[in-house]
This record gives structure tokens, C-alpha cells and sequence, in this order.
């Protein structure tokens, strides 16, 4: 094994082992919905605060692209963008999560009005995107590596919404089914062009960071979600508050 190849499965390795520690399948929250713990309001209070995530990802993604000089990694990059935003063969994943939105008895329009956001939510994504702005391509794409764990816990999501949820019929989970096919077509991409292009120790290193990074702001969502409507239950002023925006 040359030592360029040793060094990328290193470097994969310890990108992995990041995940195993500190992706957000380990949050109480997601063990909480996917066991079917959660109250109608906490779901709700889920699909609120997640959509501003799901709505600022092709913004992240459009500022990514307007940062690349290299075509051939722009053309491999925006199709991300169809993925959410859609296309004009078919809706992507921000509408998807809209009909979820309807089915916990949300009405769409004011989820996609983002007025019932938790600030710390908002704080946490709106970072991600100045990050995927402002640093190298490097830690940019790197910062994407969390797709690498999230067909797990799509996989568990499907199963314990089925279980334990009446809302959950095949039309409204239909984003977490297309994220298990999209989600490793992305990922596979993107580690491959972090292996190729993290050549030194500080490469390494900064893409390391970029993950763990990432990997805060998802964790921070939920944080915010936990303290605000399961414990101590705090809902920050300007958040949602359970009956706005209910439409059954």
C-alpha cells in the first residue's frame, strides 16, 4: 500500500470514527421520536425548527458553487441543489418536508415562514451556511461528510414514524425514503474529493474539524428543540408555540 493510500484511509477512518461518537442518531430527541415518545406538539415542534435546515441547504450549496472555478466540480455539485429545491420533472425534498409539515396538521404555509423558528436553531444553521461561505473548499465539502451516517437513521426514522404514528403514511415520510437514495450518491462524491484534496496533516486535520463542526450544528438543533418543548420546556419568545399554525 502506497503511502498516499495509507494516508486516505486514515484520514477516512478517523472521519467515520467521528460519526460513530457524535452524529445526532444519538440525540435523546431522535430516540425519542423514533420510539414514538414524542407528543403531537414535539413533532411538530421537530418538523418547525428542521424545515429552516432543509430550506437553507440549496442556499448553502448555491454559495458554495458561486465560490468554485472548477466545472467539472460544480456540474457534480449542483445537482444537490434539484435535490431539495426540485425540478421541473419533479418536487424536491423542501416541498416533501412541506407535506410532512401538513400531515402532523401543520399548515405548510406558515412552517415555510420560518416565524416560529427557535433562535438557537436559526443561530446554528445560519452559521453553516457562513462556514460553507466563508472557508476553503476544503472544510466546505468536508463539512457535507455527516451524509455518510444519515441513511441509518432515515432507515430508523421510517421504521419507529410507521410504528408509533398516525401521520405517518407513506406520502408524508417520502423525504426520508428519497434522502436514502440521494444521501450516498452525494456523500460518495464528496469523501472521495476530500481523500483526493486533504494531502497534508493540516488538510487533514482542517477537514476533521469541518465534520465535527457540522456535526455541532445538528446536535445544537436538537438541544434547542429538547430544552424548548421537553425539558425544562422553556419555548424561547418568538418560537413556536403549540396551536399556531395547526390547521386540524
Amino acid at each position: 500500500m502506497s503511502e498516499a493510500v495509507s494516508e486516505r484511509t486514515c484520514l477516512e477512518t478517523r472521519l467515520r470514527q467521528i460519526g460513530r461518537e457524535r452524529y445526532h442518531d444519538k440525540h435523546p430527541f431522535h430516540q425519542m421520536l423514533h420510539s414514538g415518545g414524542c407528543t403531537m406538539d414535539q413533532v411538530r415542534a421537530w418538523v418547525i425548527n428542521r424545515y429552516y435546515y432543509q430550506s437553507r441547504i440549496p442556499m448553502k450549496d448555491a454559495a458554495f458553487l458561486s465560490r468554485v472555478d472548477d466545472p467539472m466540480l460544480r456540474r457534480a455539485w449542483r445537482s444537490r441543489i434539484g435535490d431539495h429545491d426540485g425540478t421541473a420533472e419533479q418536487e424536491g425534498g423542501i416541498v416533501r418536508w412541506l407535506k410532512l409539515a401538513e400531515a402532523v396538521g401543520l399548515d405548510p404555509a406558515y412552517v415555510a415562514s420560518t416565524r416560529g423558528v427557535i433562535p438557537a436553531v436559526r443561530f446554528a444553521v445560519d452559521a453553516y451556511v457562513r462556514y460553507v461561505r466563508e472557508q476553503s473548499l476544503l472544510q466546505a465539502i468536508a463539512s457535507s461528510l455527516t451524509e455518510l451516517f444519515a441513511p441509518s437513521i432515515h432507515k430508523q426514522r421510517i421504521a419507529g414514524l410507521l410504528e408509533h404514528y398516525a401521520f405517518a403514511t407513506p406520502a408524508a415520510i417520502d423525504y426520508f425514503r428519497h434522502r436514502l437514495e440521494e444521501a450516498p450518491r452525494d456523500v460518495a462524491f464528496a469523501l472521495q474529493w476530500v481523500l483526493e484534496h486533504a494531502n497534508t496533516p493540516a488538510e487533514q486535520d482542517a477537514a476533521i474539524a469541518a465534520l465535527v463542526f457540522k456535526m455541532d450544528v445538528l446536535w445544537a438543533q436538537l438541544d434547542a428543540i429538547w430544552g424548548g418543548y421537553i425539558d425544562p420546556g422553556h419555548i424561547p419568545p418568538g418560537a413556536w408555540q403549540p396551536s399556531e399554525g395547526v390547521i386540524l
